[in-house]
Formats: C-alpha cells, sequence, structure tokens
C-alpha cells in the first residue's frame, strides 16, 4: 500500500518573525504610555514587554535595552513599592528588584544600558551577533571617541576578523599612550617635588637670613655707640681676611703653577700677573681714595694693636 506524502510545510521566517514580535511590542508600547496613567499600570505593561523581548535577547538586545533604559530613566521601577512576590514579599521599588523579576543583575542590566548608549544599536546588535562579551565591550566604553567611531562603524559591517584585529591595535595604542602618559607625570612630579625641596631650603634659608636680620637690627636698636664700632670693625675684619687669604692661597698657587708652566716650556708669564697685581692695586687705590684714607706707616697690623686687642 502507497503512502502518501506529507504536505511540505514552509520554514518558520524567524526574522520576520522576530519583526511582527518587536512591532507588536513597540505598538503595544506606545498604547500603554497614551491609555494609561496610572503609574502601576504602566509599570505591569512595562514589565510584561521587557520580559517578552527579553525572551528573544538573542534576536533583539536593543529593543529590550531600550526599554529598559526608559524604566530606569523614568524611575517607572519605584511604582513597584507596595506590590508583593510570589512569596509574599514586599516590594520596596528600586531599580535592583525590578531587574530581579527579569532574572537579571542590576549591574548586568547597567552594562546593557551603557553599552547602548555609547556604542548605538546598529553597533551593539552586530558586536553581540559576533559573540563580543561585556569585558570587551567595557573596555571598548573606555576608549577615545575617535577610536569607539572607528571601532563602530567596522563593528556595522559585521566582518568580525577585522572587527577583533582593529579592537586589538586600538587598544594596544591607547595603553601604550597611556602608559606615555603616565610616565611623564610621574617625571613632572619628579620634578615638582625637586622643585618643592629648593623652595623649601629656600625658604628655610631666607627665613634664617630674616631672623639674623632681626636679631642685628634689635642689637642695634639696643647697642650703644662704641658696641656698634666694634661689630662693624669684626665684620671688616672677616672680610679683609678672606679676601687676603684668596690672594696668599687661591692666587698665590695659581701663579705659582703658571710659573712651573713658564719653566717647563720656556714661556714668559710674568707681564700677565703682573697685571692682574696692577688691577689689584688700582681696585684698593680706589677705595682708599673715595674714603680719603692716609698712607699707614705703621708695619702692625691695625687689629693686632693694644687698642683694638
Amino acid at each position: 500500500m502507497a503512502r502518501t506524502k506529507a504536505p511540505a510545510t514552509d520554514p518558520i521566517d524567524l526574522p520576520a518573525l522576530n519583526g511582527e514580535v518587536l512591532m507588536a511590542t513597540q505598538n503595544s508600547m506606545a498604547t500603554a504610555i497614551a491609555s494609561h496613567t496610572d503609574e502601576r499600570d504602566l509599570l505591569n505593561q512595562l514589565l510584561g514587554q521587557a520580559q517578552m523581548a527579553e525572551s528573544f535577547s538573542k534576536f533583539s538586545l536593543t529593543v529590550s535595552t531600550s526599554k529598559l533604559a526608559y524604566v530606569k530613566e523614568s524611575k517607572l521601577y519605584r511604582a513597584l513599592s507596595g506590590k508583593k512576590n510570589a512569596d509574599g514579599q514586599q516590594f520596596s521599588g528600586t531599580w535592583d528588584e525590578f531587574c530581579s523579576l527579569l532574572g537579571r543583575s542590576r549591574q548586568q542590566v547597567d552594562e546593557d544600558i551603557a553599552n547602548l548608549r555609547t556604542l548605538g544599536e546598529d553597533a551593539l546588535e552586530s558586536m553581540s551577533r559576533m559573540g563580543i562579551g561585556y569585558r570587551e565591550m567595557r573596555q571598548y566604553r573606555r576608549l577615545p571617541e575617535d577610536a569607539q567611531a572607528a571601532l563602530i562603524e567596522v563593528a556595522k559591517a559585521g566582518d568580525k576578523d577585522a572587527f577583533v584585529d582593529l579592537a586589538e591595535e586600538i587598544i594596544a595604542k591607547h595603553a601604550k599612550e597611556k602608559a606615555e602618559l603616565a610616565q611623564r607625570l610621574d617625571e613632572v612630579n619628579a620634578d615638582y617635588d625637586a622643585q618643592g625641596e629648593v623652595m623649601a631650603k629656600k625658604t628655610k634659608e631666607l627665613d634664617s637670613t630674616k631672623q639674623e636680620l632681626e636679631k642685628h637690627r634689635k642689637r642695634i636698636q639696643t647697642a650703644t655707640p662704641d658696641d656698634v664700632i666694634k661689630e662693624l670693625r669684626t665684620e671688616v675684619v672677616a672680610l679683609h681676611f678672606e679676601v687676603e687669604a684668596k690672594i696668599l692661597g687661591e692666587l698665590r698657587e695659581g701663579f705659582a703653577k703658571m710659573a712651573e708652566h713658564a719653566a717647563e716650556h720656556g714661556q714668559d708669564h710674568r707681564a700677565y700677573q703682573a697685571d692682574l697685581i696692577n688691577q689689584l692695586e688700582i681696585t684698593l687705590a680706589t677705595v682708599r681714595s673715595e674714603f680719603h684714607l692716609p698712607e699707614h706707616q705703621n708695619d702692625t697690623p691695625v687689629w693686632q694693636t693694644k687698642a683694638e686687642a
């Protein structure tokens, strides 16, 4: 007995079905907003739509996320306050509770919303189909806007290999630039610290100088004329000793080295040295003339006299 052949059935057109479901969801959403003024009723409508969209999440991630973003931004989840779940527990009307009703965590939903706002619907849909996970999308959101724009354009084309290659290149470049910026920041901080130390040292020296000047000012105010002139003479003698030590020490040593050089190489440096001595003599004569100082005939230094002692 011949078997009768079953009539052929048309294959289910999933994209078309998905489009019809999404259109029906959007229409019901618009109808709910237009016809319900009570927030509880509107929330129930949105919750039902969001749960239905979640069942088609593989096909309509952006539709589901856009609805959830609307609920969060308009704070419609607060209408859950006072309602009870199947176990009799009362809701307090939080965003966490609303997300849990969808079987998802608040962190995951917030990630979806952030991805939608940053990457856009087309790019997010394409990335989801390519299997790009939350961790990668989180990295993309941290990139500069020009890098994000380049990734979004490649994602829209749907070429996963090209997208992954570009993403790796951009992330590596961004990491390098970030490291260079961090290094420059460290260098700037190091320079700032060094400058701070120098300024602190100078401030300390300035404070010390101010204190010394204040001490001198107070001594001058309270000192007798004899005390003042003794202090001034002490300072002048100290300067004289310093100049004399430079001449008899470092200058004389330099002249000695020049004499050795002259003996070794047959050169005469005495005229050059005489000019230096002459300049010192002129300098001293200028000071003597300025203060009308007499020629001192006593070979004994004035600071060694009995009166000065």
